[in-house]
């Protein structure tokens, strides 16, 4: 191991191994073959990189997507190491030097496609080569039972049946217990140790709302409130929807890009190299976007409707905070996702035991969104882990839901539903029971039953919540024929006999958030947080000049060290996190200039960042404009004008757009409920975010004495 912790320590920066990585590089050192589960972020690409430059020959990495090949090569050539990629980007030239350099053993590292690994001519080219052992990444594609098989992986079983003595090891970090089975039977991968490390990420914050009439504003809010500056994914349903809330967000100010598998390939390509590539890009993607990004700094993944099962949740969601620092799993999803969702499981052309287990999923991931513990222990469970303790991370433990006794409310929805005949939607459903006597219903005769206008008591807003659950826990179902009606099933018997009492959770205003969760950094620092932006722009000026992205030179989690720290000098600056002798080398110089800069103007007061503000702001510049100019984020600025105002050099009404009644509302929330902490989430929740933070922000500035 003495070699091993070498390559770990001044190639790859890091001073020790986490988790199970130890013992699984010794594996592969010694010859013998692992299963590994590790959590996204949990370092699985070190698991057989160290051994590929510790054992002779060339390390085989099988990929599933050429932009995971690109990323990881790229990322290893920074480091000095000699890796190379076969794909369809190559031409013939480069390809044949590519297998050139794997005959003659020039290569620590080769990246391949599972389609051209088994091919005949690429299992001659390893035959004549020294071949340190086959990685296997995303074995989970092997499932047929998954979210993202591949045919292709099946026969990987060959390199057990070709090569028997070159050590192999299969790596995802999604699969349950089945999905685990399956990876070891079809890749001949029995005796093999298998390392399981837990799937917990605690780094993310996991926070789900009803969504109703104003999803994608609670996003924006969500957005620009937490994430202003921060790079994220955004997932919806359907092609359309995507197309229409990444111009929704692009209007609003914000950069979003649409992925689709109805756009062109040179579209999808380009939209991904700027999210790679770019800071504050958001994607705004159906799923089929994100499998083999490698990019370890996405704040947050947002879902605007319901992932299809738990596996797709964890995966999906996995794309956010892969460096380990925080990072928010934000979803917002309603009752016609539910009904969709039934209605294309029911009318899929696949087989019935497929379709069985795909529903199944289903009603675990809705059971998921309805749960009022702990979402972290319940996530984890579904995985076979078991968490203590709350995690204190996720929306119920931070804001526990309010449950309210149901069963009146559940036997009139269910006896509306019998009533009726079982063959109408929600929307109808609630006409009956709100006493709508509009013409279909007359039509029908239903303003004569029994259920006619007996849940006037609750809105249509309530009534959707309470069919939504209902339908959640398979008290009713959606039918078959994908006309949306619902029918009464067998599990809600007791229910409507009123034999069983029934809780339901209160849908929840807005979906709190987590300073655990959300931060990365001191925002509230300004001087801080122009070192931050300074060492950011500098990334990202060696990374264009160098081709890659700029989380390929170094890591968030470095920078924020970096700034935390501030080295002065390359003994100092080798000690951070991600810092190997080829970086030192290449960066240091760069990156503790910026420090050394910062520090002199600190000491010479030379930087009055709020009077700079303020000077563009006379100059006519408005908030965004001068975030831009600034390299600031807009949240900073208003800081500034706030400061501006409460010394009197501002207006209230120069900064913000307020009539008399609204600045009256936020005065007496302010003097009602704020503390005297300078911290505004209690008068915004109080506000029930009718209001920016910037806005009330401001306005207390104005109370303020100058």
């Amino acid at each position: 191991m003495d070699a091993a912790l070498d390559y770990l320590r001044n190639t790859f920066g890091y001073s020790d191994f986490r988790l199970q990585q130890q013992d699984i590089t010794q594996t592969l050192i010694d010859g013998g073959d692992a299963v590994v589960l590790m959590p996204t972020g949990g370092g699985k690409s070190l698991c057989y990189q160290i051994p590929s430059l510790v054992r002779s020959g060339t390390g085989i990495i099988i990929s599933p997507l050429i932009a995971l090949m690109h990323d990881q090569v790229s990322a290893l050539q920074q480091l000095g190491i000699n890796a190379a990629y076969l794909n369809s980007s190559l031409d013939a030239q480069a390809a044949n030097k590519t297998e050139q350099d794997l005959i003659n053993g020039r290569l620590d590292m080769l990246y391949v496609a599972p389609e051209r690994l088994t091919t005949s001519r690429f299992l001659n080219l390893l035959r004549q080569s020294t071949i340190s052992l086959f990685a296997i990444d995303e074995a989970h594609c092997v499932s047929q039972w998954g979210h993202d098989f591949r045919p292709d992986y099946i026969q990987l079983s060959l390199l057990h049946e070709q090569f028997p003595d070159i050590p192999r090891i299969a790596l995802t970090a999604t699969a349950d217990e089945k999905t685990r089975v399956e990876i070891k039977h079809r890749l001949a991968l029995d005796n093999a140790n298998e390392y399981i490390s837990s799937f917990d990420r605690p780094n993310i914050c996991y926070r789900i709302s009803e969504s109703q009439s104003n999803a994608r504003t609670a996003l924006l809010r969500f957005i620009q409130n937490e994430h202003e500056l921060d790079a994220g994914i955004v997932y919806c349903l359907s092609r359309k929807k995507v197309d229409t809330i990444a111009q929704w967000l692009t209007d609003k100010g914000l950069t979003a890009l649409p992925y689709h598998a109805g756009l062109s390939n040179q579209v999808k390509q380009d939209n991904q190299q700027r999210f790679l590539n770019e800071d504050a890009i958001i994607i705004v993607a159906t799923i089929a976007f994100g499998m083999g990004i490698d990019k370890p700094d996405v704040r947050f993944v947002a879902h605007l409707n319901l992932p299809k099962s738990m596996e797709a949740y964890y995966q999906e969601t996995g794309r956010a905070g892969r460096d380990g620092q925080p990072a928010n799993a934000w979803m917002s999803y309603g009752l016609q996702d539910v009904i969709t969702l039934k209605q294309m499981m029911a009318t899929s052309s696949a087989e019935e035991k497929y379709k069985r287990v795909e529903n199944l999923k289903l009603e675990t991931m809705l059971g998921f969104t309805e749960i009022i513990s702990c979402r972290r222990q319940a996530l984890l469970k579904y995985f076979d882990e078991e968490l203590k303790e709350p995690c204190g991370n996720c929306d119920n433990c931070l804001n526990p839901a309010e449950t309210w006794d149901a069963s009146v409310a559940a036997q009139k929805a269910l006896s509306c539903v019998y009533r009726t005949g079982q063959r109408f939607g929600v929307n109808y459903l609630i006409d009956v029971l709100t006493e709508k006597n509009n013409e279909r219903v007359i039509q029908f005769g239903h303003n004569q039953l029994s259920v006619f206008g007996i849940g006037k008591e609750y809105d249509a807003k309530q009534w959707r919540s309470i069919f939504r659950q209902l339908i959640s826990r398979n008290f009713l179902a959606v039918d078959v024929e994908g006309h949306g009606s619902l029918h009464l099933t067998e599990t809600c018997r007791a229910v409507l006999k009123g034999k069983q009492s029934l809780l339901l959770r209160k849908d929840s205003k807005a979906v709190k958030s987590s300073r655990r969760g959300r931060k990365l950094y001191n925002t509230e620092n300004d001087s801080l947080n122009l070192l931050w932006e300074s060492l950011r722009n500098c990334r990202k000026k060696i990374a264009d000049e160098n081709d890659v992205p700029p989380f390929v030179i170094f890591h968030d989690a470095t920078l924020v060290e970096m700034m935390e720290r501030q080295p002065a000098n390359d003994e100092q600056f080798l000690r951070l996190s991600g810092v190997g002798e080829k970086k030192l080398e290449k960066y240091a110089k760069a990156f503790l200039n910026v420090i050394q800069q910062h520090s002199h103007s600190q000491k010479q007061g030379t930087t009055d960042t709020v009077a700079d503000s303020l000077a563009l702001f006379r100059d006519g510049l408005d908030v965004t404009a001068i975030a831009n100019q600034r390299k600031l984020k807009s949240s900073t600025v208003y800081t500034h004008l706030a400061n501006c105002i409460e010394q009197g050099e501002l207006k209230l009404n120069e900064v913000v757009d307020l009539n008399e009644h609204d600045i009256n509302t936020i005065h007496e929330t302010l003097l009602s409920v704020d503390d005297g902490s300078g911290k505004l989430k209690a008068v915004y929740d109080a506000l029930d975010g009718m209001f920016e933070y910037h806005t009330i922000q401001c306005v207390r500035a104005a109370l303020l004495p100058g």
